[in-house]
């Protein structure tokens, strides 16, 4: 007898707890121990005992001592689907759920000389919203994506000693040593939120995204009036925004540097 009814095929639910699993790790959290697993899936231990040595012994994760981390077999497999692809082609479509997910405009800015500029960009469905346009110019040391790529470039920091930090707004930074001590802040919390730095009434948020050297590549940003994204609501973003800079630099085949918990290295 033949069912009747849709001709899709049901998903299988042993793919479906693997591929939870796997979702378990990230750039932030590489290695995990079966509790961690255990406790970011919610499968039952006996289950995810199963699975993960079912995954070890196939190659999809690698065991060392009690710690488990995502198998090589994986980055293999994986290179296929960013080959070819320019940069532009990874950031627009993480751009653009980013900015669909939080209503706001959505940008990647790279360094460029002493200076960033957008490269891409998701604009916002708002009437009211920041002026931004891919191409534009703008200071590093006014803003969140200043700030972050200051924070990961080596020696841009101190490239700056020279360089006059305008005042654009009542709250930009123009001391250097404040500036300095900003990135270092900004280093150790991984991504960096600034209200009216470079203009009056505007917010943003920004995190870095790596290459397969552990360097900085750009810096994600979401950007709006403060009127709809005050300090609390920046804040409820920050989990958002470091998902798609990792998604970003997972499918560029990048890393998180090995320094990271030595935030003076950026500006020493």
């Amino acid at each position: 007898m033949v069912a009747t009814g849709s001709s899709a095929p049901a998903p299988l639910l042993v793919l479906r707890k693997i591929s939870d699993i796997l979702d378990a790790f990230s750039l932030r959290r590489p290695e995990l121990t079966l509790t961690d697993i255990r406790e970011a899936t919610g499968l039952p231990t006996s289950t995810v005992q199963r699975l993960v040595g079912n995954l070890v012994a196939n190659g999809f994760l690698d065991r060392t001592g009690d710690h488990y981390r995502v198998g090589l077999k994986m980055a293999f497999w994986a290179a296929p689907a960013t080959h070819d692809l320019d940069r532009l082609q990874i950031l627009k479509p993480v751009l653009a759920d980013l900015r669909d997910r939080l209503g706001e405009t959505v940008c990647f800015f790279e360094s460029s000389m002493h200076y960033r500029v957008c490269v891409a960009m998701a604009e916002t469905r708002h009437m009211l919203r920041r002026e931004m346009k891919v191409g534009r110019i703008l200071p590093l040391h006014a803003g969140s994506a200043g700030r972050v790529l200051l924070a990961w470039t080596a020696g841009l920091m101190d490239e700056m000693v020279t360089e006059s930090l305008d005042q654009l707004t009542e709250t930009t930074i123009t001391d250097r040593k404040l500036l300095e001590e900003a990135v270092i802040q900004t280093r150790r919390d991984g991504y960096a939120i600034t209200t009216g730095e470079r203009q009056s009434g505007a917010s943003g948020l920004s995190a870095p995204v790596f290459d397969s050297q552990g360097d900085i590549v750009g810096a994600v940003t979401v950007m709006g009036p403060t009127l709809r994204m005050p300090l609390d609501v920046c804040e409820q973003w920050v989990e958002d925004l470091l998902a798609a800079a990792e998604q970003i630099t997972r499918m560029l085949g990048g890393r998180h540097p090995q320094d990271a918990a030595s935030p003076r290295d950026a500006t020493s």
